[in-house]
């Protein structure tokens, strides 16, 4: 039985007008220990009878029998495995890598051929050394002289160790002695395998030649056996299928062989991972920016990194509790007196108004001023330093430094103080609260102002003459005032108190103050002791006699105990985060203090409503539009750069690489590409985060809109961009049969 034979075969070219003849009806009875030499003129179709029997291109009618077995009905895949197993080629321009040294291209074989690593060397080796190329064995290629090269190809079809070797043209570009020697080497391996050799020049074969086929117009003109040979009778080798170790070494090889290459797919990923960044961040940031439109009709300051906590218990927090809760990690600022942060208030003097101030924290915090000075222990209690939010300009600031504002607080009732303005902070993040402006002030200042809100807050009952004036039901008419010149225990009312009193007179009567809010309930029994009237309270309290019906209905005690009724524990506190993103990490912190937390974004509403949804809805298309875009611009440009590597490709196919392995080579090369841009630009993004390089404000912004998610969902999307980009051009690649690439390639 022949290893190889043709009956009655034909190969027809198709092209859109016409059908043209490569061969026609050609029968052959092929064996091992044969050296055949196949000649004719050009255009005879020696080289595509080649072709077939070498199965890089297909045949249209009869016939071809390998060991027997029937082709004709062989898929891409079936003739994979046949060049794999049967056949070695040996090309005319050689079909080398450039970019492989000679143990490497050699090498090539046996790693697609799934051999391992320590079994390839002295395989390699030996082969070399079997074609004298063993002192070129690290020179590439590129280096070689025509006679070298096709030294090497014989060398690699050999390694392959496969029962039929086919050589189109092994001559045709390399001088006259390499010739001779290339033709006694081809001799000298025939005599165990079946060498079919296509040649225009028969006379540098016919010393060895077995046997002599001419080709004319398509058919075999003769056949002729010239020399007896023994029968070689070889089971073809078995081989295994390529390790995932072989494909990566292979792989991370292409990666780096061709420094330009490299470079440009390094460039072009690098700026898809910007542009997909770029998109990414500006989407979260127009979603972050929608989320600034919302507002609350409760809470004066709603910024989206405010955090309101209790007590579950409803008890206090200790100071011990509120130094922890300074410590928790993307906590900015513990605020105290949270109760004033939703406070209206107004700065006001001749030639300045400042809207929306709020009092939050005390002056001796304040480390720097951009306008004006830090306190002195000059300064009285009254000083204060803002912060400002936005720009402020040296004429602007100006108008408040020094000058003396009168500071309105308005909640049912008007409480004004006067502060002097000696610094200003300038706020342009806007970082701390998203509407106010604020004060710092002394700790009296402070401790003032929290005694007015909490009294606007509590219900107040006050028992007089066994008689109870309660604020819940509207029947409290009398303020509640502290006063330096009443003593503990005592109070000193108007003489106008009388008419609730027995006998019309409330001297040396007890009062009772009582007052409760959501926190705790306490309450004072006071011991009247005096009383004034409109020409006495200048003399007992320091009031004009026009103030008199201001206070007429007040009753006046004392400051430290009105302080133990309106200023009593912290109960409520207000903690700001520096990244809002991160706010469930705090929240997660917070809970192992019993508290209830109420997060600002939960407590506020959007006004714009829907037409917000539909803008964040608009930019998320327009990032999946744009990611789409960027995939098939991304694809064209690696088109381009990976079109000389076509032929390579196609080389990988003849020397047993099916199209599977080839994708995946593919794949692993331009993830291996990717990767290294990616780490290039979360590295240079970490350093702009960080402020160490390239220091412009815009890139950080964005740096800040970028986590640990969004450095996970960014690769991801890299990723499969990366692997869609492989998967189309490889489908492209490797459609039709090796022949036509290498066509289509030329």
């Amino acid at each position: 039985m022949s290893l190889l034979k043709l009956i009655n075969v034909s190969k027809f070219y198709h092209n859109k007008k016409n059908v043209s003849t490569g061969f026609n009806k050609v029968n052959l009875s092929l064996d091992q220990g044969e050296f055949v030499v196949i000649t004719g003129e050009s255009g005879s179709g020696k080289s595509t009878l080649l072709n077939v029997i070498s199965g890089l291109d297909s045949y249209e009618e009869g016939e071809l029998y390998i060991n027997g077995e029937e082709t004709s009905h062989y898929t891409e895949k079936d003739y994979e495995d046949y060049r794999r197993k049967y056949i070695g080629n040996i090309f005319q321009n050689f079909n080398l890598v450039n970019s492989y040294t000679v143990y490497q291209n050699i090498e090539l074989v046996l790693l697609l051929n799934g051999e391992k690593k320590r079994n390839i060397k002295k395989k390699v080796l030996e082969v070399i050394d079997l074609v004298k190329l063993t002192k070129f064995k690290n020179t590439k290629a590129s280096k070689l002289s025509g006679g070298q090269k096709q030294r090497v190809a014989i060398a690699r079809a050999l390694v392959k160790n496969t029962p039929i070797i086919v050589a189109d043209e092994p001559t045709g570009n390399i001088d006259i002695a390499s010739a001779k020697e290339i033709t006694k080497l081809l001799y000298e391996i025939s005599k165990n395998k079946l060498v079919v050799v296509v040649t225009h020049n028969y006379e540098q074969f016919s010393e060895y030649a077995t046997r002599q086929i001419i080709m004319h117009d398509g058919r075999i003109m003769l056949d002729k056996k010239l020399k007896e040979t023994e029968e070689v009778i070889d089971e073809p080798p078995k081989y295994k299928n390529i390790t995932l170790l072989n494909k990566l070494r292979i792989a991370f090889r292409n990666v780096f062989n061709i420094k330009i290459k490299f470079f440009l797919l390094i460039l072009v990923y690098f700026i898809l991972t910007i542009s997909v960044f770029s998109n990414y961040t500006s989407l979260n940031m127009a979603t972050y920016n929608n989320q600034m439109f919302k507002t609350s009709y409760v809470f004066n300051d709603s910024s989206e990194k405010r955090i309101i906590i209790n007590k579950k218990d409803k008890s206090p927090f200790s100071e011990e509790e509120i130094e922890e809760m300074k410590k928790i990690s993307n906590v900015k600022e513990v605020v105290k007196d949270d109760i004033l942060i939703d406070s209206i208030s107004i700065l006001e003097c001749a030639s300045a108004k400042i809207w929306d101030s709020v009092i939050t924290n005390n002056i001796a915090n304040v480390k720097k001023v951009k306008y004006g000075r830090l306190p002195n222990e000059e300064d009285t209690s009254n000083v204060a330093i803002i912060k400002i939010i936005g720009t402020v300009s040296k004429n602007e600031a100006e108008k408040y430094l020094n000058n003396t504002f009168s500071y309105t607080t308005n909640n049912g009732e008007v409480v004004t103080r006067d502060l002097k303005i000696i610094g200003i902070i300038e706020e342009k993040d806007n970082a701390e609260l998203i509407y106010n402006n604020t004060l710092y002030v002394s700790n009296d200042i402070l401790s003032s102002a929290r005694t007015d809100i909490n009294l606007f807050y509590s219900d107040i009952e006050v028992t007089l003459n066994n008689k109870i004036y309660s604020s819940n039901d509207s029947s409290l008419y009398f303020n509640i005032k502290p006063h330096d010149a009443v003593s503990p225990g005592n109070a000193i009312v108007s003489e106008d108190f009388n008419m609730y009193c027995k006998d019309y007179n409330c001297l040396k009567k007890n009062i009772g103050i009582n007052i409760k809010n959501n926190y705790y309930a306490t309450g004072k029994e006071l011991y009247i002791i005096d009383n004034f009237k409109e020409k006495t309270i200048n003399k007992k309290l320091g009031f004009t006699k026009e103030q008199y019906y201001e206070y007429n209905n007040t009753i006046f005690m004392n400051p430290d105990e009105y302080k133990q009724l309106f200023n009593e524990n912290t109960y409520q506190m207000s903690i700001y985060v520096n990244d809002e993103r991160k706010i469930d990490n705090v929240t997660k912190e917070l809970d192992k203090y019993n508290v209830n937390i109420y997060k600002m974004v939960d407590m506020t509403s959007n006004i714009f409503g829907s037409i917000l949804g539909f803008v964040t809805l608009f930019g998320k298309i327009r990032f999946i539009v744009s990611i789409i875009v960027l995939f098939f611009i991304c694809y064209f440009i690696i088109k381009i750069i990976l079109k000389s590597r076509n032929t390579y490709f196609s080389t990988i196919r003849t020397l047993g690489g099916n199209k599977k392995v080839l994708n995946d080579l593919l794949n692993i090369e331009l993830l291996v590409d990717i990767n290294i841009a990616y780490i290039l630009f979360t590295t240079i993004l970490i350093l702009i985060r960080h402020k160490i390089i390239l220091k412009i404000s815009y890139l950080y912004q964005l740096s800040t809109f970028f986590e640990l998610k969004d450095y996970i969902i960014i690769y991801i999307v890299l990723i499969v961009m990366s692997i869609l980009i492989a998967n189309r051009y490889s489908k492209k690649l490797f459609g039709g049969s090796v022949m036509s690439n290498y066509r289509e390639n030329e």
